[in-house]
């Protein structure tokens, strides 16, 4: 028996109501098969069958309130699993012959990770007609966040390519179809009905919720782009459409001049070239600037000697690699000076939500990384419990995986204050964004000698300036200073944390 349970419905959705059921007890049902809808106060949630069978009983009715991974329905084995690759075969007879050397297999759109909903195809590494291996990677998605590789769930010919490069899937997409490995004759002929793939839609139901909306404001199904799978009409797609009606007349007459920029002359337009933002570049861009127009962002300022931690990291560096196999390197000290005074001023370890004030007693440091695409934030979690040696790993690791887009969403999600190093590429002094929705981030820099008034008398010291830009809703700034002047302290003494002073 396969239980049938409330998928993860977002970041902070916690319920969810049961809105149709489109299968009842008894009925057969294929993989992936949608078995009912579930509806929450922002999104309309499909529950596909995860696995063939027969629909046991429906444990929630249509109606009922549900919380997240919460039991909904069982699938016992029957009847169910011989149907399901009928309808391929029927619908689709050139893919008959590649069934022969075993089932049609889908490739599916793999788990995309919390509040994210859909992903564009950027590159397809197999043609169809190519034979694959299980586990071989077959193409790449890119989302907001991350680059997801998508591997071969079974040995095979791919026959057909449902989602060519550049489209944009949702979460429950099917990307391809792979067929057993006596298709490879007949994976040539397929590629012509692949074209014609997108047909089978005008046979999609569309979600009960949508046609009822459209059926109160009188909007043609016709007029509505579909997001669901298959180009499903969703309840959001309609709340979508209903909008552009009373936008249309307004956006028709600014149409001509909404030109991006002034005017090139033609040869130096001849000389540029265009390139499309990547999705984690767009996100990065509306992420940024929304945190500049929530929050009430400001930086205060101060500098630390690093002589002494400099002196700490040359004595001990080799021992330390050759102990733990790792480098020693600036990055855990200052972890562990803000931690240290993340502690003394936990408003800067804290987020508003609506009229509350939310602190953490836990710090999961957020390190900025840059990568070949753009700037991402992979989190350190438990980062106050951890030694210098399991910050430098975990940093080391995920750095790698960053620059290799091998970050899982789960890796880059729930992040309490973050610390960025433009220092690595010569930065003397900036002002870091904040990364919603902390309330802090540190900015660390480029450490240069400079002449310094030392008891009396002027002696060289390497310096670094630090910035701490924080959200003045929630952090005042006495705290702010104060939070600065204590790392300061612990990097030119970084003996006071081992005191904890």
């Amino acid at each position: 028996m396969t239980e049938v349970r409330v998928p993860t419905l977002g970041e902070s959705v916690t319920e969810a109501t049961v809105a149709t059921w489109f299968k009842k007890p008894g009925d057969a049902v294929a993989v992936d098969e949608m078995l009912c809808e579930l509806e929450t106060d922002k999104v309309t949630v499909e529950v596909p069958a995860p696995a063939a069978g027969v629909l046991g009983e429906i444990v929630a009715a249509e109606g009922d309130t549900v919380g997240v991974d919460a039991l909904l329905a069982t699938i016992t084995a029957g009847e169910g699993a011989a149907p399901a690759p009928a309808p391929a075969a029927a619908e689709a007879p050139a893919a008959a012959p590649a069934a022969a050397g075993g089932d049609a297999v889908d490739v599916m759109v793999p788990t995309l990770g919390e509040s994210v909903t859909e992903a564009t195809v950027s590159t397809w590494f197999k043609a169809v007609g190519d034979t694959v291996a299980q586990d071989e990677m077959l193409c790449e998605l890119e989302t907001d966040k991350v680059s997801v590789e998508v591997p071969a769930p079974a040995a095979g010919v791919l026959s057909e390519i449902l989602a060519p490069e550049g489209t944009t899937v949702d979460a429950t997409a099917k990307l391809a179809v792979i067929g057993g490995a006596a298709g490879a004759a007949a994976a040539a002929p397929a590629a012509a009905p692949a074209a014609a793939a997108p047909a089978p839609s005008a046979d999609v139901e569309n979600a009960p919720s949508a046609n009822k909306l459209m059926a109160e404001k009188g909007i043609d199904p016709a007029a509505v782009t579909g997001s669901g799978r298959d180009g499903r009409i969703m309840k959001e797609d309609v709340l979508k459409a209903a909008l552009v009606p009373a936008q249309a007349p307004a956006a028709a007459a600014p149409a001509p001049a909404a030109a991006p920029r002034a005017p090139v002359a033609a040869e130096d337009a001849s000389r540029e070239e265009r390139v499309k933002m990547t999705r984690l570049r767009q996100t990065i861009a509306r992420r940024l600037k929304d945190s500049q127009n929530t929050a009430a962002m400001l930086t205060t300022y101060n500098e630390v000697d690093m002589t002494e931690v400099m002196a700490l990291r040359s004595q001990y560096k080799d021992q330390f690699e050759k102990k733990h196999g790792v480098r020693l390197g600036f990055m855990s000290f200052f972890t562990k000076a803000c931690c240290h005074a993340l502690k003394e001023v936990p408003e800067v370890n804290a987020e508003i939500d609506g009229t509350d004030i939310v602190y953490k007693n836990f710090v999961h440091m957020g390190v900025a990384a840059g990568t070949p695409t753009g700037l991402v934030v992979p989190v350190i979690r438990d980062a106050d419990s951890m030694s210098f040696a399991d910050i430098e790993k975990a940093i080391s690791e995920k750095g790698k995986r960053a620059r290799d887009g091998k970050l899982s969403m789960a890796e880059m999600q729930g992040g309490t204050f973050t610390i960025s190093n433009g220092g690595v590429y010569g930065s003397l002094m900036s002002s870091p964004i904040l990364n919603p929705p902390q309330s802090g981030i540190l900015g660390m820099h480029k450490i240069q000698d400079r002449p310094m008034a030392i008891n009396g008398q002027v002696v060289i010291r390497p310096m670094m300036y630090l910035a701490l830009s924080y959200d003045h809703r929630i952090v005042d700034g006495k705290g702010a200073v104060t939070f600065l002047v204590r790392v300061k302290e612990a990097l030119e003494d970084p003996r006071r944390l081992l005191m904890d002073l």
